[in-house]
């Protein structure tokens, strides 16, 4: 069972402003505590208004229509009513927060736009990665203010993601004249924000997903091999091993590598290929992917001389050969 909602102590307010939504015009202050909704109660949606609530704002509405949408209101926003996406659009006086699927987020901004639900000065921001400031032109054209508010981390939708906020960056891509009061929504949600132009939304956002979605295919595919070799908890073998790897990587890069490919050892990798076409043909294709461009990176950084890795790269190239035919 979850544990119960603790909310984090509520940030000191900080002064910013909210650009007009006339160019030229003269900046407002920001009120202290802003009306916030929020449009779509998933993951994401939940967690950040349960930490904008803690931090002193307050979150008037929601809208998610799902069961299980509607279990993460009452766990983490109790007592904030869920409503259509339109009413709770016009009840966020101050922020709009619209954490919705990537491939759903044009379609949401523009049913609010053309519904007449937003409203002049209102700060519309949504959590995509993807997706930058252009996805809310609807909303810029009927006066609001455009915002691009991404968290780099993943949510399960549970208390236990309020604890995992400090500290994290979140990918900004706002107007210039917006740009303090989205450094003030950053802090009072405990995290520190990353500048990204509009034009590198999609790069941002693929090398996030290439290193956390990809990193949880790859420890599963690691562990689904353990299994098929016998070991009944892989796990447990994995733990240590994967920790003390990332934390490496994450502080020495390159020099971090370790192992076959590295060390250019073309009969082991052979023997490897050679396992995982009888055992598991699935793995064998992104094994060869991942060992490619591992032997790559490795004569980049030095860690393998271009002599040595003459045999690996024929084994590879040999077996890419016989997969794609």
């Amino acid at each position: 069972m979850s544990a119960p909602l603790r909310p984090r102590p509520a940030a000191p307010p900080r002064a910013a402003t909210v650009g007009s939504a006339r160019p030229g015009a003269p900046a407002t202050a920001a009120p202290r505590s802003l009306t916030v909704g929020v449009v779509g109660a998933g993951r994401v949606g939940t967690v950040l208004g349960a930490a904008l609530t803690a931090a002193g704002h307050r979150v008037v509405a929601a809208a998610g229509g799902s069961g299980a949408s509607r279990a993460r209101l009452a766990l983490l926003l109790p007592g904030v009513p869920s409503r259509a996406a339109a009413d709770v659009a016009r009840t966020a006086t101050d922020l709009l927060l619209i954490a919705v699927p990537d491939d759903a987020l044009a379609g949401v901004v523009a049913a609010l736009a053309d519904g007449g639900a937003l409203h002049t000065g209102q700060v519309v921001a949504h959590t995509s990665g993807a997706h930058g400031l252009a996805v809310l032109d609807p909303a810029a054209a009927v006066g609001a203010r455009p915002l691009a508010l991404h968290p780099a981390m993943t949510f399960t939708g549970t208390p236990d993601d309020l604890g995992r906020l400090a500290g994290i960056s979140y990918g900004v891509t706002a107007p210039a004249d917006l740009r303090p009061l989205a450094a003030r929504l950053v802090a009072d949600l405990g995290g520190v924000p990353e500048w990204i132009g509009e034009a590198d939304r999609a790069l941002y956002h693929a090398a996030l997903a290439h290193g956390a979605n990809h990193l949880v295919t790859l420890v599963n595919e690691a562990a689904d091999r353990l299994r098929d070799a016998g070991v009944t908890q892989p796990e447990k073998v994995l733990a240590p091993l994967l920790r003390a790897a990332l934390e490496n990587a994450l502080r020495l890069g390159d020099d971090a590598l370790t192992g076959p490919v590295s060390r250019g050892d073309a009969g082991t990798v052979e023997r490897h290929l050679a396992r995982l076409a009888a055992t598991a043909p699935e793995s064998l294709a992104p094994y060869l992917a991942l060992a490619r461009r591992t032997a790559d990176r490795a004569i980049a950084a030095g860690r393998l001389r271009p002599a040595d890795a003459a045999s690996l790269l024929g084994v590879l190239a040999d077996t890419q050969r016989e997969v794609a035919a």
